[in-house]
This record gives C-alpha cells, structure tokens and sequence, in this order.
C-alpha cells in the first residue's frame, strides 16, 4: 500500500462542471469574427496560458487585438458564468469532507485565472477546503510538465511520492506522473475522446467522485493522517 498524505486537485473538468464554457467561449469568440470553430484549434489551446492561446489565435487568424485585449475578452465572456452559473462534479463536495475529516492537505494545481477561480469556489462554497491553490502562471510551464504539481506539494509541505491528484486531460496526468505522484483520472464530457489514453496513463480512472468514497481508506498506521491507495 502507498500512503497519501496531501490531495492536488485540478479545477476545470475535474472539480467543476465548466468545459461548456470555454466550448461557448471559443465559438462566441471566433464566430464574432467570422472565424470557424475547428476541432483542430479547441485542442491546439487546451491547456496553454491564457497568454500563449491568446497569441497562438492572434497570429493564426491576423487578429488586431491584443494579446492582453483578447485574454480580458475571454474572461469577461465566461466571467459570469463562472461566478453564477458553474456547478460540481458529482460527489466532489463529499470527497472533501472526507479528506479533511482525515487531516489529509489539499491543494489545488490550475491553469485558470483568479478572476475565475476565487467567484467559482465561493459560489460553491468550497473554497475553504484547499490550504492552497497554485497556478500555471507562477512556474511558468504547462502542465505536460511537472513543475506545477512539485511546486503545490512544496507549499502544501508534502513529498511528491506522498501526494495524489486528479486531472481530466493527459497532459496533466503527464505532468503528475513525472512529478512521481500517484495519479487519478476523472471523467469529463469534454475529454472523453481520451480515455483510452488517461486509463493507459494514470494510475487509476474514475467516473465521478463517489468511486473514491470506498477502497481509499484512513490508514491506521497514520492516525488517520493520510489515505492508502493500492500501489
């Protein structure tokens, strides 16, 4: 068995039912300028800074904005959405009772931006759980790399073989797994073209939340002070 002492959750597709808005976005964005929505550019952008998406779109189809005019457009657009509209993923609410009702650090490594983040969490009222939340921006690389999952287990106090985490996209179970952390990978309407790849790549698929009410159990080695997960 391997004992997991802190839990690194993404947020968008793993946490919150949110890749609908950015699906929206990308056509209302594009659309707006007479551009056609390819299958192509939604996953050329998946995953990038807001910053890179923002100039991959400018160059690639002559945009007179600004990369930082279009990065606020793409916020603002889903903005509201975030702050009123955006809900869990099933069972995500219990999950985290139950990682602090055993002491277990929770963070949170993202791609997404504060403006976004900090409205969504407090409408959902869970932002109280996470002792931190890291993002993309302050390490500077994607989450192919693993920079972003030992950089939240630092701040989190947490050895990297000692932490979990669960992702929605490859990239990000890459990352984790170079990092040397266990790794979860977690259903997502947006992502389901991948699951042959996340199921080859993490250490463990699940649909939604509840499948990990059962079989991570408090390890009584650790005084319920982490969880054990099969190795």
């Amino acid at each position: 068995m391997k004992y997991i002492k802190a839990v690194i959750f993404d947020l968008d597709g793993t946490l919150i039912d949110s890749m609908y808005v950015w699906a929206k976005v990308d056509v209302d964005f594009l659309t707006e300028r007479g551009i056609p929505v390819t299958k192509e550019y939604t996953e050329t952008v998946r995953g990038m800074f807001f910053e890179t998406a923002a100039e991959y779109t400018r160059t690639a189809y002559g945009l007179s904005e600004s990369v930082e005019e279009i990065v606020q457009c793409w916020l603002d657009m889903a903005h509201t959405e975030y702050a009123h509209h955006v809900r869990l993923k099933a069972y995500v609410r219990e999950y985290l009772d139950l990682l602090k009702s055993r002491s277990v650090k929770i963070g949170m490594a993202t791609s997404s931006n504060p403006y976004l983040l900090e409205p969504v969490l407090q409408n959902n009222g869970i932002r109280h759980y996470f002792d931190e939340i890291c993002y993309t921006s302050q390490v500077g690389k994607n989450k192919s790399h693993p920079d972003i999952y030992r950089f939240t287990a630092e701040k989190l106090g947490v050895p990297a073989q000692d932490c979990m985490v669960f992702e929605d996209i490859p990239e990000g179970i890459q990352g984790a797994n170079r990092a040397g952390m266990y790794t979860v990978a977690v259903y997502d309407e947006a992502s389901k073209d991948a699951e042959s790849v996340l199921r080859k790549k993490a250490d463990r698929y699940i649909f939604d939340f509840s499948d990990m009410m059962e079989g991570f159990l408090c390890s009584e080695i650790e005084s319920c002070t982490s969880l054990s997960v099969p190795c």
